[in-house]
Parts: C-alpha cells; structure tokens; sequence
C-alpha cells in the first residue's frame, strides 16, 4: 500500500533550506515501515494463528482483512485530518492507536479480539500512511531535497514489507504468534516517542474540510460487501443477513456517489473518471491489485495452513517476494523514464497471471522453497513494475493542476482492490473445498460417528478447521481428504487471480499502449512535471 497527497503541494522560496528539520525525516520514515509491517504481518503466520485460535475460513479471513479495510477506506480522511489539525498530532496519536491495537492482539484469546485489535492498528495505519509522507512532504522545500525524501519513504515502506515476514516468522518459530504482535506494538511506542521528540509541526488547512457524508457512505459499502462475500460460504449466499449485506452495499455505494458529485470537498473526485485513461488506470488498479494480493493470500494459506510450514519458511517465501523490488528499482525507474507506464504495467501484471498459473501446477505436496522460487520470483518482478507505473500511469492522464488528486484517488482504488482479494479467495475457495469435502465425506469408509464428528465440524468451522482439528484416528483418515479438497479449492481460485491480472493487462494495453514512449514524449512529460 502507497498512499499519495492528495494535493500538489505549493512550490517553495529558492533561498529555503534543503531539509528545514531531519528528524521529520527520521520519523517520518519509522512511521511508514511500522504501518507497512502491520499490512504484511499476518501473511507467514495464517497457519499458526489458524491453529492456536481454531478459526475458521471467514475468522481467517476476517483477521486479514480487519486492517486492510480501514487503512483502505480511511487514509484519504485522514489526509485532510493532518493537513487542517497538523501533521505530528496525527503521527503520534496512528502510532499510539496502533500500539493499543498490538496489545488487544497480543493478549487475544479469541478470533474476535484479534479482528478488533487489528481493526484498531488498521485504523492506525490509515492515519500513518499519509502523515509520514506529508510531513516529509513539508520538512523538504527543494525538489532536490523533496526527491532525497520521496525515495526514503519509499524505501522505508519497502523496508517494512522485507521486516514483516521476517519478523513474525523469527518470533513464532520460537514463541506463541501473540509475541510477533507484541513486538510489532513495542516498535508503535518507539514510533510515537520518535515523531514526539523529531517531528516539526506542519499543517496545510486552507481549502481543506472533511468530507464526512463520503467517508461514512464508502466505509460502510465496503464493510457491508466484504461482509457479504467472507460469510457467505458459512452462512450461505441466499441468507438474510449475507443478502441484506449485498444490497446495502450497492445503496450505500449509490449513497457515495451522490455525496461525492454534490460535496464541495469530495475525498473522490468524480470527474476525474470522465478522462477515459485514468477510469481505464483506476479499473485496472482494482482489478490487477485484486489478482495480486489475492494470490498472496492464497500462497499463505497453501503454505501456513494447508502445508503446515514453519512460520519462518513461510516468512522466506514472502521475502523472495518482496524483496525483488527493492534490487531491481533503480532498473524500474530507468524503465518508468524510458519506456513509460503503459509497457511496464502489461508485462508486470502478465508476469503476475504467468506466476499463479505456475504456482497452481506445482503440487501440493512440493514444500521446498526450489519448487516455488520461480514463480515466487516472477511475481516480485510483476509487482515490482505494477507498483513503480500504476499511479504514473494515473498522473499522466490528467491536467498538471490534478495530478495530486489523481494520485490519491488512485491509491484509494488500488488499496480497495487489496482489501477485495483475500475476502474473495477465501469465499470461493472455501465453498469449493465445502463442496468437494461434502462428497468425499459420504463416499469414505467412515462410521456413522466418525463421519458426524467430521460433518459437525464442517459444518461449524468449514474445511480449514477440519483440516486441523486434533481429531486423533479419525484425523488420520480424513486428512488426505480435507488436503485434497482445500488444494483443490486455493489451487482454482489461482484461475480466478490470475484472469484478473490478465484482464488488468488488457486495459493496460487497449488505454496505455504496448509500445514504449518516445523520446519527445518523454521530454515533454519530463517538463510538465
């Protein structure tokens, strides 16, 4: 997740200083890893925390996608909340918050408590990821010192994707997972007593106001689709309360909308969508980052979950990935100058399909890292451009004196197609494994107690609570068959992500071009910026 200003800051006096106050760089930076390690947490320690909890697919679900709606749907209010009551306050109460959220999942017992302590640092991530770029932002009146910062942050934030795995894996290999969550909270105290101490004070308030109808209308869209689509294998599609969920959605959705075209201080601007290239750029943010993030999620539960691997093998498959782009970005920047978004942004999200098509036709069985190192190196590469040319892609479509909206609404839309992906791999995966478990369990050589014990927890916690649920003798029998099932579900659903990857890949193509930009091009998007 990158979030964007969602405004052009104002150029500065020659005669300023290069960096006003360094420490604000520090801090900044500290604050960006702390966010970004909270996003990536969970991903090399899913199995473990299915286990010690006994949750079930949705709670899985729930416990992921917890931090990922408000960090999605809150950080553009945020925004305008530091720009109008200041940058620091905003810094030091997202590390507090978090910190609180670490410690309700450091002490949990249940799956709810863990949901709500990361709904808490989510909530606290929302308000990081756009005070620490706003206070570098401010801190850095040159473009030559602004540039110094930019690349600092971006590093910090890739820094926190590389620490996350290692972390969580390093600490539940030795220790129960409440511990990676405690150390994560330890480092939210550090944050805030560092953004305390180091962090000067900048606010921005003229012609910023909150747009309270737009964010409460999109927050609830959200939460009552995701709702919709994580329950709705266990509660069943055609409930009460999974339909009642899809149609407030769409009502609140045509709510955002309406807000959105009336306010005088939208957090969307509608009418950037009437530029052909940038809806095609926002589709394919959705859509592509969807795929991507979608098919993480199902590499942790393959490996977590289904594979039962160590937290800290699971954390070395996570670091292949993300720690491609931070080697290959000076290459990525030369390439975003020289060629342009639009090839890089088809050959990344294709290198992404090409991936998780990969991944799917390696068996399950297959636990050694050099059966996945391929396609876990092609999907860092694929993300790596995706990452570096989707809000260029954004930026270029649109007048100068927007581009800062752009940007923003562009983060907005990528971070939403994040949140979708791992509530729609585990709702489809799921009620496939369901399906396939359902009929294996009739046809098995089963006793009439054996197989009401393996229905009864079926039917409470779905497949992946019956794949690891201490059931002794039985246990061994049905084992093969829940592995069977659930490989089968987590493996077709890579079809599902990787046509999404493909189809973000058309759009790139069809609206942003294949062939690489000119040097006239470039020369003149170089001047206008």
């Amino acid at each position: 997740m990158v979030s964007s200003p969602a405004y052009d800051p104002p150029a500065a006096p020659i005669d300023t200083p290069a960096v006003r106050h360094p420490g604000t760089i520090v801090a900044g930076c500290l604050a960006v890893c702390l966010a970004q390690i909270g996003l990536v947490l969970p991903a090399a320690i899913n199995g473990v925390i299915q286990r010690s909890l006994q949750t079930s697919g949705a709670e899985l679900t729930w416990i992921t996608d917890a931090f990922l709606v408000p960090a999605a749907v809150l950080a553009l209010t945020f925004g305008v909340v530091g720009d109008v009551y200041g940058r620091k306050k905003l810094l030091v109460g997202g590390a507090l918050l978090a910190a609180v959220g670490y410690l309700a999942s450091a002490t949990s017992d249940s799956p709810a408590q863990l949901i709500t302590g990361q709904a808490l640092s989510g909530i606290g991530a929302a308000a990081l990821f756009p005070a620490s770029l706003a206070v570098i932002t401010a801190g850095t009146p040159t473009p030559a010192a602004r540039a110094r910062g930019l690349v600092a942050w971006t590093t910090a934030l890739s820094m926190g994707a590389l620490i996350a795995p290692l972390l969580s894996g390093a600490v539940v290999e030795h220790a129960s997972f409440h511990w990676a969550f405690a150390a994560t909270g330890v480092l939210a105290l550090v944050t805030a007593a560092v953004a305390w101490r180091l962090t000067a004070e900048s606010s921005a308030p003229e012609g910023r106001s909150l747009d309270w109808p737009g964010q409460i209308t999109i927050a609830l869209a959200l939460l009552a689709l995701l709702y919709g689509i994580i329950q709705g294998p266990t509660d069943g599609w055609g409930s009460v309360t999974v339909a009642g969920s899809f149609v407030v959605a769409a009502v609140m959705l045509g709510a955002f909308v309406a807000a959105e075209s009336r306010g005088t201080s939208p957090m969307l601007r509608l009418e950037l969508f009437r530029n052909p290239a940038f809806s095609a750029s926002a589709a394919m943010a959705v859509i592509g980052m969807f795929g991507f993030l979608g098919g993480a999620y199902d590499l942790s539960i393959r490996l977590g979950v289904i594979q039962h691997q160590s937290p800290l093998r699971v954390a070395v498959s996570f670091l292949i990935i993300q720690a491609v782009t931070p080697l290959i970005w000076p290459l990525l920047v030369r390439l975003l100058q020289q060629v342009g978004p639009g090839p890089m942004l088809v050959t990344g999200f294709v290198s992404l399909a090409v991936a998780q098509l990969w991944l799917r036709a390696v068996p399950v069985h297959e636990t050694g890292i050099p059966a996945l190192l391929g396609p876990l190196v092609l999907s860092g590469v694929g993300f790596g451009l995706v990452v570096a040319a989707i809000t260029a892609a954004a930026v270029n479509a649109v007048p100068p004196h927007l581009t800062g909206m752009a940007a923003a609404t562009t983060s907005l839309v990528r971070d939403l197609g994040q949140t979708l992906g791992p509530a729609v791999v585990g709702a489809v995966a799921l009620a496939t494994a369901t399906h396939q478990l359902t009929g294996s369990l009739g046809a098995a050589a089963l006793t009439p107690a054996e197989h009401g014990t393996a229905t009864a927890v079926l039917d409470a916690g779905g497949p992946l609570a019956l794949h690891t649920a201490d059931l002794g003798p039985l246990g061994a029998k049905i084992a093969p068959l829940t592995e069977r099932a659930l490989a089968a579900g987590y493996g077709d659903v890579l079809l599902l992500t990787a046509g999404a990857c493909v189809t973000a890949a058309v759009i790139a193509a069809v609206f942003l071009g294949v062939r690489p930009r000119s040097a006239t091009q470039a020369e003149s998007e170089g001047s206008r910026s």
